[in-house]
């Protein structure tokens, strides 16, 4: 048996290739987070792989955002799923149930902690090698929240998760089957696992990390297998790899900080002691994977899997919209709460600035061939409006800066030599007039009127201090004067250490800088005795120039 976790930062982006994603990972129990994407936004590659069953949970209140997903091979289908911590989300048979003591919440609280799709949970008969007899090992696959530290509650939203979380795995634990947690927990455990934990403050009391000591059994030595004391727990990438450094999964892409393996470990497989210690025959991360800011990570058990004779109800076969039902068009019309949309954080791409992003490399790592290639389906380019024939073009703005003359005449001013009136429109609508009279009254008059406007606009753009080079005369003019209104970019400085030119950068945090302009190194983010790390050179542009 085979599991693996990836935080794949948008499932939209492997929809043209999911099976051969999945087929790659070669796993029997596949689980991803951060899919963003809603119920209305699924489409059926996605939904449908064939050769395996998947489940999903959604965020309910804002689209493109959190979403978790299981994907399970036909021939480790579970016996139940549900989606979700606290049950409030299972009206159907097949759930897990044991929810554990949800007294510290209250009803709203319970809502909005499985409102934002972060839970998915299956459940699996296994045999182990040792016992004829079958057991059930139940996965949960979550995304944890990122404490966003412009949001005071969310610190707290984050706090109240993991309770949830621990409360749901133990009471499962309790009742008899082995559990699996799995997925983007958001926090970085202990020293090992950041790239430069001297640089923050109180690393050790961050209450994410108190959580996970709770949460998890401590080691007795850095090399024994056995513990002392803590959770119920094992992270089981440290268990088979207690000293390893530099194992990252969570790079800034801001910052190409891959490239200096500038990162956190904060994707895990935890299991319970017992089946780790029995079944787990090892356990690690998979850097050369790309196509995330994230990296999967995997765990193989000795134990073999016994599939149920039909996915449970939650799987998405099920689903109207794939199982070729009719559906009533009120479905697809869902009203979102506009509090809740407004209330929700931000992406993981925005980081987590003080675990996952601003974080030096331990030392610099060479990036390593691929292993799997996963390429990006192309968005669909957006329908190009037409125009409509009665439509005014667009003028020159040249045209705004010159005196008007009588000569310079359009289709809807043609004045005749008898008459001062205007020419009467060009077709109503419902009828199309012999236009071949007007056109060779005006024709001459247009050619006499392209030479005028080139004559004038050389004139003009001389009046402005520039001199006309372009043979066509009103682009050439056109041009000079563009550039003489508007100033592209100021040229980039070279850094100081490396002297190669900077990148120019944007503040886009709220406060006083807010929208200004600055120039850092342009190598990638990394520590900084990395002498292919970008160096600290830093300079504002100046406003008035």
């Amino acid at each position: 048996m085979k599991v693996a976790t990836w935080n794949i930062n948008g499932i939209r982006t492997f929809r043209c290739q999911m099976k051969k994603t999945l087929d790659a990972l070669d796993a029997d129990i596949i689980c991803v987070q951060e899919t963003k994407v809603t119920r209305d936004l699924l489409d059926e590659r996605t939904a449908i792989v064939d050769g395996y069953n998947s489940y999903f949970s959604f965020s309910r209140g804002r689209s493109g955002y959190s979403g978790v997903a299981t994907y399970c091979k036909d021939s480790a289908t579970p016996f139940a799923a549900e989606e979700g911590l606290t049950g409030l989300l299972t009206n159907h048979e097949g759930a897990i149930g044991c929810y554990g003591n949800h007294s510290e919440f209250t009803d709203e609280d319970l809502q909005l902690l499985d409102k934002e799709g972060r839970a998915v949970i299956t459940q699996h008969r296994v045999r182990c090698s040792d016992n004829i007899q079958y057991s059930t090992v139940t996965v949960i696959n979550v995304y944890c929240p990122r404490a966003d530290p412009e949001k005071p509650e969310r610190k707290q939203f984050k706090l109240h998760f993991y309770q949830l979380l621990q409360s749901r795995a133990e009471a499962i634990l309790k009742k008899g089957s082995h559990v699996i947690v799995l997925g983007d927990v958001n926090t970085s455990h202990r020293p090992i696992d950041h790239c430069d934990p001297n640089e923050i403050d109180d690393f050790e009391d961050n209450p994410g990390r108190k959580w996970l000591n709770s949460f998890l059994r401590d080691e007795k030595a850095s090399e024994s297998t056995d513990f002392l004391h803590g959770g119920q727990f094992v992270d089981t990438f440290r268990y088979f790899h207690p000293t390893r450094t530099g194992a990252f999964t969570c790079w800034s892409t801001l910052t190409g900080a891959r490239q200096t393996n500038y990162g956190t470990r904060i994707d895990y497989i935890f299991a319970d002691y017992q089946l780790a210690k029995e079944q787990f025959t090892e356990a690690d991360i998979m850097p050369e994977v790309e196509g995330s800011d994230h990296c999967p990570v995997w765990g193989a058990l000795r134990c073999s899997l016994l599939p149920s004779s039909k996915p449970p109800p939650l799987s998405t076969c099920y689903l109207p919209e794939f199982a070729g039902k009719q559906q009533k068009l009120s479905r697809f019309l869902v009203k979102v709460d506009q509090k809740s949309r407004d209330a929700l954080p931000g992406s993981q791409e925005e980081g987590e600035r003080r675990e996952n992003i601003n974080t030096p490399a331990a030392g610099n790592v060479s990036a390593t061939k691929r292993i799997m290639s996963i390429e990006s389906a192309v968005p669909k380019t957006k329908k190009a409006k037409t125009v409509k024939a009665s439509s005014k073009p667009q003028g020159d703005l040249l045209a705004f800066f010159k005196p008007k003359n009588e000569k310079q005449l359009g289709l809807s001013e043609v004045r005749s030599p008898q008459s001062s009136l205007k020419a009467p429109p060009i077709g109503d609508g419902l009828f199309k007039p012999d236009c071949s009279e007007l056109v060779h009254h005006v024709l001459p008059q247009m050619d006499n009127t392209s030479a005028t406007q080139d004559k004038q606009e050389k004139t003009q753009a001389e009046d402005f201090g520039t001199q006309t080079t372009n043979p066509h005369g009103s682009k050439g003019a056109s041009l000079l004067f563009w550039k003489s209104v508007l100033h592209g970019p100021p040229p980039p400085p070279a850094c100081k250490v490396h002297g190669e030119p900077c990148v120019l950068r944007t503040v886009k945090k709220d406060g006083p800088n807010m929208g200004r302009q600055f120039f850092v190194c342009a190598r990638p983010q990394g520590h900084a005795a990395n002498p292919e790390a970008r160096c600290n050179f830093f300079a504002w542009v100046d406003r008035r120039k």
